[in-house]
């Protein structure tokens, strides 16, 4: 889902928008809150009304790529609603795109080998 090494920053959206827009009116969405910008390198997660659809919306360098998805059963498990954006790791972020409850995934930091003596 998210293209291989990319390590930039990933929001997702605290509020659902409507998904009838697509690469430019999600543009614009991210364009107007403060601090982010579309060409950035930042990748975006959207959220509908109902929470059973997804859109990801990201630069890679060469243009924007809107990548979407719809549950058939169920729905995603998003923040709660309110303004802003929430900063999601990958490892997050792949597993809500997944249908999974994001929540349990924890990031762990991983320390240097020691050399070897």
């Amino acid at each position: 889902m998210i293209l291989p090494g990319h390590r930039l920053p990933i929001v997702v959206a605290m509020r659902p928008v409507d998904f009838r827009r697509g690469h430019d009116g999600l543009a614009v969405t991210v364009q107007n809150a403060p601090g982010l910008a579309p060409q950035s390198g930042l990748t975006v997660v959207f959220r509908s009304t109902r929470g059973d659809r997804i859109k990801v919306l990201m630069w890679d360098g060469a243009g924007l790529v809107l990548i979407c998805k719809r549950l058939e059963t169920g729905s995603f498990t998003w923040p709660k609603v309110q303004d802003g954006v929430m900063r999601l790791s990958r490892a997050q972020v792949e597993a809500l795109f997944e249908g999974l409850d994001w929540r349990r995934v924890m990031a762990r930091r991983v320390s240097a080998p020691a050399a070897a003596g």
